[in-house]
């Protein structure tokens, strides 16, 4: 029983461990060290045709190397339409550069492709610094483009 009781301690201090430095990281990564943003949680709410569109979006010295699209429920076919169409605009861009842009929707795919264009900026808001996502909204809806009406559900 002591054997069990110390490993289960043992393993719930390691994982304590491993959280507080992922937290210390997490809040140090900034400037020029590479970051990589999922907007799984913070734009679980921007759907597109079929449901939520989160990608992983990399970051390094200030400018996007890549953008991921994540597991989703959209229709293959259209879905890759939207990928090529919106990540090729963002990538390369720096990341104020990307806040501002004004990203073109794949035509048939204008959903999946307005739905991805949310959820990078929600994604470069976060790693500009907002600190929760009601913050990370907040900056989103201040900024927002013009005619872009179907965004949320």
């Amino acid at each position: 029983m002591k054997q069990t009781s110390f490993t289960v301690i043992s393993i719930l201090i390691a994982l304590a461990a491993a959280f507080f430095s992922f937290t210390i990281n997490a809040k140090t990564t900034k400037g020029n060290a590479p970051q990589v943003i999922m907007t799984g949680e913070i734009a679980k709410k921007v759907v597109g045709y079929n449901g939520t569109t989160p990608v992983s979006i990399s970051i390094s010295n200030g400018r996007i190397t890549s953008i991921t699209a994540l597991d989703n429920q959209e229709t293959p076919a259209y879905f890759n339409k939207a990928k090529q169409k919106v990540f090729s605009q963002f990538v390369g861009k720096t990341v104020d550069e990307a806040l501002k842009l004004d990203a073109d929707v794949a035509t048939g795919a204008t959903y999946s492709s307005e739905a991805l264009i949310k959820n990078i900026k929600m994604g470069l808001q976060q790693a500009k610094g907002a600190k929760t996502t009601k913050d990370v909204k907040k900056a989103i809806k201040s900024k927002k483009s013009k005619g872009k009406k179907r965004m949320t559900r």
